[in-house]
């Protein structure tokens, strides 16, 4: 689209953007990406470099669909803060009152011990530590400790499909918690517990809670955690990081069949105007076309910290969307506190998450802007892309 000034950029600090863009796609380090930002209501930079397909040359489309993967993370809380609001449950309250398979959690005593050795948690897992990743409860992986490699080996990396979320979740519920709940923050698996949590509540399965509740009412028609077959062909395809490059992903067909697994942690793909639908939702705290689907009172308190500092001080370094500096964690988003400290442009108050395939938003309410950076390379850590673009993007105010 052409770049214009009317939403506060110089355009030429704009192309900066679009020769990044360039750059990326010409030196082999991304097979395609798309960015879009708004601010002050209309969209201000839309632009597609590369191809959604290597192979075959096709290339990125407005109406290409992308694997958001984490970027799941903020619709599956929302969702829930929207019962919340109907007073299904309050915050502090116990997750096991509606998933009794966690009514008796234990803790793993660490590193150094065997998997069984274990204490009983000082308290309950709450619905509040879910949505600040505070509950315990981690990743799996393969080359990690042991409790990530049990994880990883009983399919719970979703590497391999269980039947149902439900049935994952309280295989869950079988491993013993990292750490105490509310001890720390740790990101991990609490997101997909609140999925399955929404399920319990409202008595229907996530995917048709979202569409109804959330998707439909936004007008993101190709958002969901399938892809049907007539929109099969607008899928790009998953890259994984290699020396060389990207190679294709193993796992490319996982979204192009019907699943009964459906994440609220990592599961949803989605378009780029249907993600700016949402990402401009929550820039209106809520509110949008005249519609709202969560108060603004409540909508503050998901953007807002609670985590008492910033993240480097509840947490430690491993695998994240975010960095740890500067930076807070609200209910299923992260939080700028102090731009400064984070070591990166931005404002406070901003609120942003993104998905394992180097996928990213941020919605910052001071400049009434959002960011949207669309691509399918994992991992996400595989360039600096995100800092980049927040660097990009700012430069670019007048």
């Amino acid at each position: 689209m052409p770049i214009d000034s009317k939403q506060g950029f110089d355009p030429q600090r704009l192309r900066r953007i679009s020769n990044w863009m360039e750059a990326h796609v010409r030196e082999g380090r991304l097979s395609g990406l798309a960015v879009q930002i708004a601010r002050r209501g209309e969209i201000a930079f839309s632009e597609r470099r590369g191809y959604a397909d290597t192979a075959t040359r096709q290339p990125v489309a407005p109406d290409t669909i992308w694997r958001i993967y984490s970027m799941t993370k903020p619709v599956t809380s929302l969702a829930l803060l929207m019962l919340y609001e109907e007073g299904a449950f309050q915050l502090d309250q116990p997750v096991a009152d509606f998933l009794p398979a966690f009514c008796d959690p234990r803790v793993w005593k660490g590193p150094g011990h065997a998997l069984d050795a274990t204490e009983p948690a000082r308290r309950q897992i709450t619905i509040h530590d879910l949505l600040t990743h505070q509950a315990g409860i981690i990743y799996g992986d393969r080359q990690g400790n042991a409790l990530e490699q049990a994880l990883s080996a009983a399919g719970l990396d979703f590497d391999r499909d269980l039947v149902t979320m439900g049935q994952a979740v309280d295989a869950l519920a079988g491993f013993p918690l990292a750490f105490h709940p509310g001890e720390r923050w740790f990101y991990g698996l609490s997101t997909d517990v609140l999925g399955h949590l929404v399920e319990v509540i409202s008595g229907q399965p996530l995917g048709a809670f979202l569409k109804t509740r959330i998707l439909d009412p936004l007008g993101m028609k190709d958002t969901g955690f399938s892809v049907p077959a007539d929109k099969a062909s607008r899928v790009a395809t998953l890259y994984d990081h290699s020396s060389g490059g990207f190679i294709p992903s193993a796992n490319q067909d996982r979204c192009l069949a019907p699943v009964t697994l459906e994440s609220g942690g990592g599961g949803l793909v989605s378009t780029m105007a249907d993600y700016q639908r949402f990402a401009t939702m929550l820039l209106g705290r809520g509110a949008f076309d005249g519609g709202r689907l969560l108060g603004r009172k409540t909508f503050d308190l998901m953007v807002s910290n609670h985590m008492g500092g910033d993240l480097a001080s509840r947490g430690q370094a491993h695998f994240s969307e975010t960095t740890f500096e500067g930076i807070g964690f609200g209910l299923g988003v992260s939080v700028m506190l102090d731009p400064a400290r984070a070591m990166i442009v931005g404002s406070p108050g901003e609120f942003a998450w993104g998905g394992m395939a180097s996928t990213a938003f941020w919605v910052d309410p001071v400049e009434d802007m959002t960011v949207i950076l669309m691509t399918q390379l994992i991992p996400s850590s595989a360039y600096t892309l995100r800092r980049q673009l927040r660097v990009l993007s700012y430069q670019a105010l007048v």
